[in-house]
């Protein structure tokens, strides 16, 4: 088992719960007793820690390396799971996976990031980072999926969309952009889940839905807070900082109104009881799917435009006298110019 730096003062405890199991084992003392005990202490000692995270914690737990990733899932809820590949324009992108499969006996198309359990995999799978080709992969399933009445499940899980050149040149901005261009008016029901990490067009990529709901220990943001740490301060010293500002957790995205539910996780994280995780989920899917499948094609789509219509919040400023305009005009123009000199001393000193 992996502890994260928060989680220490369990670790120590089951040190502790090992080594009694152990000796219980080799069945010369009974110490049963002492194991109950240990494992009331963890149970409280993990009350106590996940009872009061802050935004970074959260976050750190979404990349927890023993965290379940979207082909767990869909192995746990699916029969007959059978995966699809390609784009038909460039090649098969391995850090999105699709297919179709039944989930409680309703077929569905389900696709998401896949990041890979070990070292060699997650190089294999790109990080869960996808290249164009991966949302053309996505699309292509989606469409599919509308074409034979069938729900698509969306699981989000990605560090963000490839940022390499090659991805620029196929046009990975255009075909994020299609993709949401397209679900917003796709004729069948859109269940998107945060699974993990949430980062920017890359979850955006596949995020668009009837219903986005986020697993409780995970993030959804335009930025990282690594990436937001380097621009903003020029370092990552400052992630914990930065993840604060973004206000990326569910909670703060149920409080925005960016999304529509939280799906609970057993206590310490969905790597902890990973089988109770999935049928949590499956239940869920069950419970939406009932409701969504029952909407009328056109009054489906109409609620999917009008549910993303009313996001955002915006405050109109009454017309302000000339001189107040003109004093925030100057008052701007002063900020650029300062700004500006301090970029050039800088470049200046790094010659």
């Amino acid at each position: 088992m992996v502890f994260l730096e928060f989680e220490k003062p369990l670790e120590s405890l089951h040190e502790q719960l090992e080594k009694f199991r152990q000796i219980n084992a080799e069945g010369d003392i009974d110490v049963s007793d002492k194991i109950v005990e240990i494992e009331k202490k963890i149970v409280a000692k993990r009350k106590e820690i996940f009872s009061n995270l802050n935004r970074w914690q959260r976050v750190q737990l979404s990349r927890h390396p023993e965290r379940p990733y979207t082909l767990y899932y869909i192995n746990e809820m699916c029969k007959n799971f059978t995966e699809l590949h390609g784009d038909r324009y460039f090649k098969d992108d391995k850090a999105i996976v699709g297919g179709i499969g039944k989930i409680n006996g309703q077929s569905c198309v389900i696709l998401g990031h896949q990041k890979g359990v070990n070292t060699k995999l997650r190089q294999y799978r790109n990080f869960g980072m996808a290249n164009p080709e991966g949302y053309r992969k996505a699309l292509r399933l989606m469409k599919m999926a509308e074409r034979f009445n069938m729900p698509v499940i969306c699981l989000i899980d990605t560090p963000g969309a490839y940022p390499g050149i090659e991805a620029e040149e196929r046009g990975q901005a255009e075909a994020i952009a299609k993709n949401l261009f397209e679900m917003a008016q796709l004729r069948t029901p859109i269940l998107c889940y945060v699974i993990g990490e949430g980062a920017s067009g890359g979850a955006l990529g596949i995020g668009l839905g009837d219903k986005v709901c986020m697993m409780e220990n995970t993030w959804y943001s335009v930025i990282s807070p690594e990436s937001c740490s380097s621009i903003l301060w020029r370092s990552w010293d400052y992630k914990q900082k930065a993840a604060e500002a973004l206000r990326l957790t569910a909670d703060d995205m149920l409080g925005f109104g960016l999304i529509d539910e939280i799906i609970k996780e057993p206590l310490g994280g969905a790597h902890v009881d990973r089988e109770k995780m999935a049928k949590t989920l499956r239940l869920h899917i069950k419970k939406e799917l009932q409701e969504l499948c029952a909407l009328d094609k056109d009054e489906l789509v109409q609620r999917r435009i009008e549910k993303y219509s009313k996001m955002g919040e915006f405050t109109v400023i009454q017309d302000e006298a000339p001189e107040e305009v003109e004093a925030k005009e100057k008052s701007i123009t002063e900020k650029k110019s300062k700004r500006s000199k301090k970029v050039k001393e800088e470049v200046l000193e790094d010659k």
